[in-house]
């Protein structure tokens, strides 16, 4: 299993060729994604369709709600939702038992299926509909801007099966109704903040994570162990490998562990956690089936179990007994470049 090269910095990509009639451009695009997806697990891409306007009309609903009076804010407490959609209080989440809480706030959103879709009737804990705040047009502009990055995610999807010589579909043929989740973060300005840790050191559950952030704080480990800045870079989004890209490939993709430090300013996040369908069976691919390979995972199931042991609502019931994690379910902390480290 390979991991994250000593990197200093990383990689810009311009993936207008992606979308080209030429499959020559196409692969050549796919070939670098690969690279960086290899060497690093993390770079920023540019050339993508999606619009200045549709990110500011995000913005500016995100800055909307988060400027509402707390008791309004929390009649969309996630708590109160039965697919993991709605508002996130400062304290609602800790990652590896941090005692300390972050400070910042969250909106999570997903694919936004009607009540009575037959995988929410059935109980799925993270596919339904959203829940929407009373705000005009909040909802039309997170859905806009929701579905044309779903489309930069189905791009990269592609290429990444192409980058390892699989199938072009080995992947986006597990992509038609997924769990993406969309988060609207909100850090605030905090005059106390230090030059220090802020989100403890993680991967991200799914297959990789498009991120558009509004200021800096971002970091990621290498692979001497040195925490590399990646500031905010006008025209781009970053994007990172997450947990099932690293078991599809037994480790040659590797989900770099990142971390967010603490910093003054304020500063909005915006990730989309690309994920596939619920019920795909995720596992190394044939040509990684050499030497020691992980365990299979379902990619929802995955996703689910992360998530309960990390939002308090759920911890709550999971130690009441309400809920249980799948079976075989994974601590947090189990990929990644901070877990082969570890291993050594």
């Amino acid at each position: 299993m390979s991991g994250a090269t000593s990197f200093q910095s990383i990689p810009v990509i311009d993936i207008c060729g992606l979308r080209s009639a030429d499959r020559t451009e196409r692969e050549r695009v796919a070939a670098e994604l690969g690279t960086a997806a290899r060497e690093v697990g993390f770079f920023y891409i540019s050339g993508t369709p999606i619009s200045d306007a549709l990110f500011e009309n995000l913005l500016a609903a995100t800055k909307r709600f988060f400027a509402l009076p707390m008791d309004e804010k929390m009649k969309s407490y996630i708590g109160l939702s039965t697919c993991h959609r709605g508002y996130v209080p400062v304290g609602e989440e800790g990652l590896y038992g941090e005692p300390t809480a972050d400070l910042k706030e969250a909106f999570d959103t997903a694919l936004d299926l009607p009540a009575d879709d037959p995988d929410h009737l059935a109980g799925n804990p993270m596919l339904g509909p959203n829940v929407w705040p009373d705000i005009p047009g909040f909802a039309e502009s997170v859905t806009d801007y929701y579905q044309a990055l779903l489309g930069v995610g189905q791009d990269l999807l592609w290429a990444f099966a192409v980058a390892l010589g699989e199938d072009p579909d080995t992947f986006t043929r597990h992509a038609t109704k997924t769990p993406s989740q969309l988060r609207l973060i909100y850090y605030p300005y905090n005059p106390e903040a230090k030059d220090a840790q802020g989100i403890g050191a993680h991967t991200d559950y799914e297959c990789f994570t498009l991120l558009k952030p509004t200021a800096p704080g971002l970091e990621v480990l290498n692979g001497d162990g040195e925490w590399i800045d990646v500031p905010p870079i006008p025209g781009t989004f970053v994007v990172n490998v997450g947990d099932l890209l690293e078991l599809w490939t037994n480790g040659a993709f590797v989900a770099t562990s990142h971390r967010v430090r603490k910093v003054k300013e304020e500063r909005y996040s915006f990730p989309l956690f690309f994920n596939v369908d619920y019920h795909t069976v995720v596992q190394p691919l044939p040509q990684f089936s050499d030497g020691p390979s992980r365990a299979p995972l379902v990619a929802g199931e995955h996703l689910f179990a992360q998530t309960a042991q990390t939002f308090a609502y759920l911890r709550s019931r999971l130690d009441s007994g309400e809920l249980v994690l799948p079976e075989g379910a994974l601590e947090v902390g189990t990929f990644g470049q901070q877990a082969l480290q570890s291993q050594n």
